[in-house]
């Protein structure tokens, strides 16, 4: 077994243990990323076309639904990397006891958090490709250049996945999750260009949004899917990856405190 410090290929092993349970319950998994695009491009597309009409965005004119369905994709990748890492992770750690049966085996803490993490991002990835298809039948995503929406579901899940682990080790109990969904997620959803352009915003506010993982993961889908984005690709790319890797880095720490006494 190929060995680098606290980190080996035995990780792939947790993350294994996950894709099995996963299989067992994939037709219910499966069902939201399929649905929800639907329901809210059916929604944002029916509703809200009328209301709003076309978007001025990176020198083009969009329809709304056009506008919002990269965003869609964008939002699916945080929340799906961000609840596995949080709720399920935490169910796996405090009530089924998984983490503490792994320690007791050759497993480090830093495999078993790793492989969560990359568990999370996996998840991510399988959803936005489920949604890219929906999408991609409204004629709204360009293909083949569409598809590099995988690799950045992959970047998009390590961030938000080492995001909700770290919140996962300073949380104290499973009810106290609604704190960071309050207050980091829901600004996140709504104030990161997921549904009107951030280029209309007040200038400081433009700075907030900047600062929002989200708003670069929603650049970078648009860039993929519709070929033009408002912001520099290389800083976004650059962006999310700092951000990831501070909080894997803080991950760790808290939950190297939370499960080693």
């Amino acid at each position: 077994m190929i060995r680098t410090g606290r980190y080996s290929l035995r990780l792939l092993r947790v993350w294994l243990r996950n894709l099995v349970v996963y299989r067992r319950i994939w037709k219910v998994n499966f069902l939201v990323p399929l649905l929800e695009p639907l329901f809210y491009l059916l929604a944002f597309g029916i509703g809200f076309s009328g209301l709003v009409g076309e978007v001025f965005y990176a020198g083009e004119s969009l329809t709304y639904v056009a506008f919002i369905a990269p965003a869609l994709l964008a939002v699916a990748i945080m929340f799906n990397a961000f609840y596995e890492t949080t709720f399920a992770s935490f169910v796996r750690m405090y009530y089924q006891k998984t983490f503490d049966a792994m320690l007791s085996t050759p497993l480090s803490l830093e495999e078993i958090i790793t492989a969560e993490i990359l568990w999370g991002a996996t998840k991510s990835v399988l959803a936005a490709g489920l949604m890219l298809m929906v999408i991609a039948l409204f004629g709204l995503v360009r293909l083949p250049e569409g598809l590099w929406i995988l690799p950045l579901a992959f970047l998009g899940g390590m961030v938000f996945g080492s995001v909700g682990m770290y919140f996962t080790g300073i949380t104290p109990s499973i009810d106290m999750f609604n704190l960071p969904i309050f207050l980091f997620v829901t600004p996140l959803f709504l104030f990161s260009g997921t549904f009107f352009p951030v280029a209309g915003l007040p200038e400081w506010a433009q700075v907030v949004a900047w600062l929002s993982p989200l708003y670069h993961l929603v650049e970078l889908s648009r860039l993929a899917t519709m070929g033009r984005m408002e912001s520099s690709a290389v800083i976004s790319l650059g962006y999310l990856v700092l951000f990831s890797g501070v909080f894997f880095g803080l991950a760790i720490r808290a939950m190297r405190r939370r499960l080693v006494k």
